[in-house]
């Protein structure tokens, strides 16, 4: 079942980056921290709205990268150097919020320095959270059961979506 079509995407993404700014307002920087590749193509298609009307913040994208099937597998990696997170405003997003493992293992680098400040920016979030995680920004917040699986889709197309579908 689509619960997302794209011009709704389009509308969340727009609305989610007025409250960012809102919510930041007199910030000097704000990074844009993509998890995986879902997460960062979200953060990809919020810069753009963020820099339009961000007047002199300045607007930076990184990337996170973690297996989120075995986050303790292996490192996870920022993609760029610690030391520039440092008291920076950091917003991490994803496509989806489902558990918040991810999200949590995802700030796992960003306890070695001190940012400013640390938010959470999903499309989609799900109300199951099984870790202490707060997403602060939400696009479309829907109460699921554990059976169904949600999948955006943003990826090289001009028809976003987002789509519930019940596991089998």
């Amino acid at each position: 079942m689509k619960i997302l079509n794209h011009r709704q995407i389009i509308q969340k993404i727009q609305r989610l980056a007025i409250e960012i700014l809102e919510n930041n307002y007199g910030v000097s920087e704000i990074i844009l921290a993509g998890v995986n590749n879902n997460g960062m193509t979200f953060a990809r298609l919020l810069m753009p709205e963020l820099e339009a009307q961000a007047g002199s913040t300045a607007i930076r994208l990184t990337h996170i990268r973690l297996n989120p099937a075995e986050p303790l597998s292996q490192p996870v990696v920022v993609g760029m150097q610690l030391s520039e997170l440092e008291g920076k405003t950091i917003i991490v997003t994803d496509d989806v919020g489902n558990t918040g493992r991810t999200l949590f293992y995802a700030c796992k680098p960003l306890l070695e320095v001190l940012p400013h400040k640390v938010e959470m920016a999903v499309l989609v979030d799900r109300k199951h959270k099984s870790f202490p995680v707060k997403v602060d920004y939400v696009g479309l917040s829907l109460a699921t059961t554990l059976r169904e699986h949600i999948d955006v889709q943003l990826k090289d197309t001009n028809d976003f979506a987002a789509y519930l579908h019940e596991r089998l």
